[in-house]
């Protein structure tokens, strides 16, 4: 939720570290719901900060734990869209 209000707030560089502790998160199970999200979060984080390269990433890696998902959920369509976005 934290992550969130930042990325409302326009703080990218707040938003990214409270993505990255969910990720980092001993006992985040890497497939779990919210550690996928944390990943596209982040990547959201990233672009507001102009760091375009690390934020493809983070979307790469969102794509990648969706895969085996709904690949038709709207939260993956609308980061689809994102990503695509010119920079």
């Amino acid at each position: 939720m934290l992550g969130q209000g930042h990325l409302l707030a326009h703080h990218g560089k707040d938003a990214a570290e409270e993505f990255q502790k969910i990720i980092d998160h001993r006992g985040i199970i890497p497939n779990f719901l919210l550690s996928t999200l944390a990943h596209l979060g982040l990547a959201r984080a990233y672009v507001l900060q102009g760091d375009t390269s690390k934020g493809r990433a983070a979307y790469e890696e969102f794509f990648a734990r969706c895969e085996t998902g709904a690949s038709s959920a709207s939260v993956v369509r609308q980061a689809k869209v994102e990503y695509t976005k010119p920079c």
